[in-house]
């Protein structure tokens, strides 16, 4: 169980995480930071996917586009969890857990946020990260395929039979977070690739979802539509909070820069991060909401 000190001025941690991959959890989480990072906050950015590191080639991505065309663009203060190669898993977990710990007692300490990226699989990196998080951002595909990693569903009914593997782990790191320090986690589904067609397939979807999210207790949010422009971004570490106009002359005028910017900018203001005054009074209230509430976490019955 991660333990946090009662230093008032440790950074607001955001993790993002989701056990299924190909649900734009790069590409959310890097908006996010630059989102912050234009913002004048102090952001440090860690990668705890010891094997794929997408966030962090990524950023790497960024600063070579920035150094090669002599850009100011803003970056993190970026770390990684580097990959143990011991001959045993236990002295593994051991030495990665140590390495973790170093890292963030660090960059709490000296930034307005840190923001964590997870592998797509359980772990104890991974479990440590959720149990520690106060926004928790879960990015996932706008179908049944990718609900699944949340629930299970009756094929004839809708309902919700059990919760899944990931969601139990979300549950179980909100009791390890209230548990360590009283803190609460705020979880922000955020749903990605939404088509712009209405189904009755999405429409099935979107019910399904709100009735999870009101068992689960997290929000539901839009988050980026399939634009072409996401992709190619990333191997130049761009996004689209970025003047690409200035980057990318030959963007000039581009509709679909000019949606997929709002469409962050609307995802952003959904996560209510404290970063201006409704948000720190947000944040402030619900401190002060779970000093007079010392009860136990609720459990959910399925």
């Amino acid at each position: 169980m991660f333990s946090v000190t009662e230093n008032k001025k440790q950074a607001h941690v955001i993790v993002c995480g989701n056990e299924k991959g190909g649900s734009g959890k790069t590409t959310t989480i890097m908006h996010v930071t630059v989102a912050l990072l234009n913002a004048g906050y102090r952001v440090a950015t860690l990668d705890l996917d010891t094997r794929q590191q997408s966030f962090t080639r990524y950023i790497k991505n960024r600063e070579l586009f920035a150094k090669r065309f002599g850009f100011n663009l803003s970056l993190p203060n970026h770390f990684v969890v580097e990959r143990d190669y011991s001959d045993y898993v236990s002295d593994q977990e051991r030495k990665e857990l140590s390495n973790f710990l170093d890292i963030i007692t660090q960059i709490q300490a000296e930034n307005d946020f840190v923001i964590i990226d997870t592998p797509g699989h359980d772990g104890y990196l991974m479990r440590m990260a959720h149990s520690m998080a106060d926004t928790l951002i879960t990015p996932m595909n706008d179908s049944y395929v990718d609900f699944d990693v949340l629930g299970h569903i009756d094929p004839e009914t809708g309902n919700i039979d059990k919760l899944s593997h990931y969601a139990k782990t979300v549950r179980e790191s909100r009791r390890q977070r209230r548990i360590a320090d009283n803190g609460l986690l705020d979880w922000i589904v955020v749903r990605n690739r939404l088509t712009q067609i209405n189904s009755r397939n999405k429409e099935s979807l979107h019910k399904s979802l709100n009735n999870l999210s009101m068992q689960l207790g997290c929000r539901l949010a839009d988050g980026i539509s399939e634009r072409v422009i996401f992709r190619e971004l990333f191997p130049k570490g761009l996004t689209a909070l970025d003047d690409l106009e200035d980057l990318l002359p030959n963007i000039r005028g581009n509709s679909s820069h000019m949606s997929a910017r709002q469409e962050v900018r609307n995802l952003i203001a959904t996560l209510k991060l404290p970063i201006d005054e409704l948000s720190k009074k947000r944040t402030e209230a619900r401190e002060k909401w779970l000093e007079k509430d010392s009860g136990p976490v609720d459990t959910i019955g399925i």
